[in-house]
């Protein structure tokens, strides 16, 4: 490890540290970086699952986890559904799917996924 990486390290904050440790977790699992998806690109993201909601509506309940990977949050939406085994906070995941934008957010509606192995 050169000088500079470890002064970097040395002087980053720990979200600093979680965030860059995110971006490569994400590069080394084949995923697109949150920050460059843009509507209507089909993408692969992966990174950890920092909430997830579960939003009763009358017409369509949907389940909400947003995915963080270092850059920038993706959120993934399920479309008419309660719960789905393993979309739990801190789980890492790879998901796949056409990104949308909802209210300024990046979304994912009813994405691919796979969970990856707890770490």
């Amino acid at each position: 490890m050169s000088l500079r990486r470890i002064l970097q390290r040395l002087t980053a904050s720990e979200a600093e540290i979680e965030a860059q440790e995110l971006q490569r977790e994400s590069v080394e699992s084949g995923g697109m970086p949150a920050r460059q998806c843009s509507r209507g690109q089909v993408v692969c993201v992966s990174g950890r699952l920092r909430t997830v909601v579960y939003t009763p509506r009358t017409n369509l309940p949907t389940l909400e986890a947003d995915l963080y990977d270092g850059s920038d949050v993706v959120t993934l939406v399920w479309l008419g559904r309660r719960h789905i085994a393993g979309i739990e906070p801190g789980r890492h995941l790879i998901a796949r799917g056409r990104v949308a934008v909802r209210d300024d957010r990046k979304v994912i509606y009813n994405p691919h996924y796979e969970l990856e192995s707890p770490k």
